[in-house]
């Protein structure tokens, strides 16, 4: 059977000498193996396990909880949070209602950019939003990702060398392999119909897309909110309103 990989998070209750150290020979005894482990956020430790045999995964969490000291909260297949959680020992802030969204600040630029690099990792079609204001780091951090992915990116529409609205994309650029970097804004307020017909194929493809400014995208095309898989927000502060109405007018008086 092939090995798979399981997140387990407990909450430390008491931290008494050698807690650790049980829990190491634990899974030592049951042959499962701490590929990652760190601390995460208030008296709580993460673990990357790996095992091929599901069944001592499901006798692990049985045996823990027996242990008065701590109690397992998580032991599941691992997603994207849960891997990051375990790498920078803190979890990344999720919008209480909304699930999919997802919120960084400028101070956390290397988490954002592990985080795309995770995604972008990810094969067939997902739409991904970035909002944040101007020169806080979107387009920055979405190349960085494409990086840590080795994925190649293709702008098919910018301002981050003036305004690039593109009309058609070369045989090389149009892979499901390539990351799609998308200005909301320019490709809806500075679109012509070239640009739109290039834009809906690119979105019909199973690739991965970004649009930064998805609000004004969803406002000024016929995408809406069901067509993104996951909304990031990046703020300069925590405090840091994202509006629109400040900065939407350049776009339209340079031209």
């Amino acid at each position: 059977m092939e090995s798979k990989q399981y997140y387990m998070e407990y909450k430390i209750h008491k931290n008494r000498p050698g807690l650790l150290g049980d829990i190491a020979s634990l899974l030592g005894m049951l042959e499962v193996n701490i590929m990652t482990i760190n601390g995460v956020e208030d008296r709580t430790r993460g673990m990357l396990l790996q095992t091929d045999d599901e069944e001592k995964i499901v006798l692990l969490g049985k045996m823990l909880q027996k242990v008065d000291n701590i109690t397992v909260n998580k032991l599941r297949t691992p997603t994207i949070v849960d891997i990051l959680a375990v790498r920078h020992g803190r979890y990344i802030e999720r919008d209480s209602d909304d699930r999919k969204t997802f919120r960084f600040t400028r101070d956390e630029l290397g988490i954002l950019v592990d985080f795309l690099g995770e995604v972008f990792k990810r094969d067939g079609n997902q739409v991904i939003g970035l909002r944040g204001m101007p020169r806080v780091g979107k387009t920055e951090s979405i190349i960085a990702g494409s990086v840590c992915s080795n994925k190649r990116w293709t702008f098919v529409s910018s301002t981050l060398l003036r305004q690039t609205v593109r009309s058609q994309l070369s045989e090389d650029e149009m892979t499901n392999n390539n990351i799609f970097i998308i200005d909301g804004i320019v490709s809806t307020i500075r679109s012509n119909e070239k640009h739109y017909a290039l834009l809906q194929e690119i979105m019909a493809m199973p690739s991965t897309k970004v649009i930064e400014h998805p609000d004004i995208f969803i406002k000024e095309s016929h995408y809406d909110y069901s067509h993104f898989d996951m909304i990031i927000e990046l703020r300069n502060t925590p405090d840091e309103e994202i509006t629109y109405e400040s900065f939407t007018a350049n776009y339209t008086d340079e031209f």
